[in-house]
């Protein structure tokens, strides 16, 4: 077995199975706690940012030998471990640690990871972030984005080029593919803003979740759907990679930008260590890189989530979104 697949299997291993509450955890909720706002029970938030404060006591802050470093859940695990690895290696330069890369198969672990204390650095998809932020205790910190200090992604509608679907009321009666269902612009967002475009996704049309954007758009390119709704970034690095042919496809609707990945640490890392964490990717420079080429942008732009997941929040209060593990996965 090679030796990244056994550290994978030992670190699942070690994920506590059960999240749901109970004795254990609250004995490790904060004594006193004025605000806590959505946070689970684990976690306070007393100076109102909308994440999990560095614990009171020194004791319970977190100052590993070894970081362990987990990007959102993709296609082929092995192809992003190896982009990430010169990154990662500077991680370990500038912060004097080792660092490792986990691949996870879903969000669901991922945010388990980091709230059992497995995980300490990720990069999180848009939608999952709340979830990660109000379950394990997730500080997001950073996104991609180019050095205007813009960034952000699409929802992009994509139909077969050849198909006669033209507008959103057009989705009527057809066959549809979501993502999952706490992807942003892969479900939520369609079900918030479709219904103001004359189509309500799961009274219009049946929902069917393709797993992720790369299914859903190789899934429209191949017709078993008739259209998906995906995110920009995902499916313009698919056509660059030669997955797809883009005539192949029409776009019949976009909307304004949303944040993209996030960038965080876990809520109870050294501050001193927090401090190098951050410094490592807001310098990285990402030309001439294997995260330059595979993601087009110049590097770390810092942000918070109080800010720029504000409409994402607003989108997810829309559709009722409880932020709970069963909602999650």
């Amino acid at each position: 077995m090679k030796k990244s697949v056994l550290f994978i299997l030992l670190l699942l291993a070690v994920v506590p199975l059960v999240f749901a509450g109970g004795s254990a955890e609250e004995a490790q909720a904060p004594a006193e706690c004025s605000n806590r706002g959505l946070l689970d029970v684990m976690y306070c938030d007393e100076d109102m940012d909308l994440v999990a404060d560095l614990p009171k006591d020194s004791s319970q802050w977190a100052d590993p030998d070894t970081l362990i470093f987990a990007y959102t859940p993709v296609e082929d695990p092995a192809v992003y471990e190896d982009i990430w690895q010169p990154f990662m290696d500077y991680l370990a330069e500038v912060t004097g640690r080792k660092v490792r890369f986990f691949s996870v198969d879903s969000y669901a672990a991922q945010v388990e990871a980091m709230r059992a204390g497995r995980l300490h650095i990720a990069g999180i998809s848009t939608g999952p972030t709340p979830f990660a932020v109000n379950l394990a205790g997730y500080v997001p910190f950073a996104i991609m984005g180019g050095s205007d200090g813009q960034f952000g992604y699409t929802l992009q509608v994509y139909v077969h080029a050849d198909s006669d679907l033209y507008e959103l009321k057009d989705l009527k009666g057809k066959r549809v593919a979501h993502t999952t269902p706490t992807s942003n612009s892969g479900n939520q967002a369609p079900k918030a803003l479709f219904p103001d475009f004359g189509v309500v996704p799961g009274e219009d049309y049946e929902i069917e979740f393709s797993g992720s954007h790369e299914n859903s758009a190789l899934g429209v390119v191949a017709k078993d759907y008739d259209a998906a709704p995906v995110a920009s970034e995902v499916v313009d690095r698919m056509a660059e990679r030669g997955l797809f042919d883009p005539a192949d496809v029409r776009i019949i609707f976009e909307t304004d930008p949303f944040p993209t990945t996030s960038y965080g640490h876990a809520h109870n890392l050294h501050p001193d260590l927090v401090k190098k964490i951050k410094e490592a990717f807001l310098s990285y420079e990402f030309a001439g890189t294997p995260l330059g080429e595979e993601f087009n942008v110049d590097g770390f732009i810092e942000i918070t989530y109080k800010n720029q997941w504000a409409q994402i929040r607003k989108i997810n209060e829309y559709n009722g979104i409880e932020y709970t593990f069963e909602g999650l996965k």
